[in-house]
């Protein structure tokens, strides 16, 4: 495998919400700049969500006094089933990934699976991770209603 060879990162989660509030949680700007791309260090100083279909997101969380910018277009919006778009952090690479997010009732609660598609070798690891925290910060940001 090269340095430079992409790979397909998948993370499972279950909530003990409906899928209609984890499915809104990405789309709401309120709920998804408590969680989504936010550090336990930094400041989330911008949140824009056009919930749309060709429509962009930007999520800036500032670290240690630098801007880090989480950008992308939503390619597929299905509530509560299925949000699909590209994604990149531009401070780190250029390369624009795509993530897919798969929602499935379950008898109590839902099953999130979160595919991302086209992650650099060297960053698969640290990605993974970072989903782990990323979809922890979204169960902690939505308690049982």
């Amino acid at each position: 495998m090269t340095a430079d060879a992409s790979l397909r990162l998948c993370v499972t989660r279950r909530f003990d919400v409906s899928p209609e509030r984890v499915f809104d949680a990405w789309l709401d700007p309120n709920k998804a700049g408590k969680w989504l791309f936010a550090t336990p260090t930094g400041q989330m100083v911008r949140v824009e969500i056009a919930a749309r279909v060709g429509g962009a997101f930007n999520f800036t969380d500032r670290r240690d006094g630098e801007d880090v910018e989480h950008v992308g277009t939503y390619l597929e919006i299905d509530r509560p089933h299925r949000l699909v778009f590209t994604f990149a952090v531009p401070k780190y690479s250029k390369q624009i990934t795509r993530v897919t997010i798969d929602i499935k009732p379950l008898s109590t609660g839902c099953e999130l699976t979160l595919t991302h598609d086209n992650v650099l070798a060297e960053w698969f690891d640290q990605t993974r991770g970072g989903w782990g925290k990323i979809l922890d910060a979204l169960a902690a940001n939505l308690p049982a209603a």
